[in-house]
């Protein structure tokens, strides 16, 4: 190498070359247990919420929706009194309002659940 470039070789022998150490300053080992448990935490509170079901009610309570945690319509129920031919189009308003809703609810619990878990941590990144 000429002389006066590049820079000095890095010492294989626990030099400060490299990445040398852990490799990520500040982060220490009770960062990461934190952050592993955190992990757990999460999946295994994202396993049971996708098992809960969440229900909601449109049109005063004649049509009712059922989704799960996957946001899947598990049922649907019409009052037969919420069925008018002539006015279809306010049935299909109330199923959507009422999916739309049980859905919400379920985003909703799936967020607060998940920033419970979150919340407190002081994690670097």
């Amino acid at each position: 190498m000429a002389k006066g470039y590049g820079r000095p070789p890095m010492s294989r022998k626990g030099g400060k070359g490299g990445m040398g150490g852990m490799g990520m300053p500040g982060l220490n080992m009770d960062m990461i247990k934190q952050a592993q448990k955190m992990q757990a935490d999460m999946e295994k509170t994202q396993a049971e919420l996708q098992e809960k079901e969440y229900t909601a009610t449109a049109g005063g309570g004649v049509v009712s929706a059922t989704v799960d945690g996957r946001h899947t319509l598990k049922a649907l129920t019409i009052d037969p009194e919420a069925v008018d031919p002539d006015d279809v189009e306010m049935l299909q308003d109330m199923v959507i309002a009422a999916v739309n809703e049980a859905v919400r609810t379920a985003m909703d619990d799936m967020n607060s659940s998940m920033s419970k878990i979150t919340s407190g941590m002081n994690m670097p990144f």
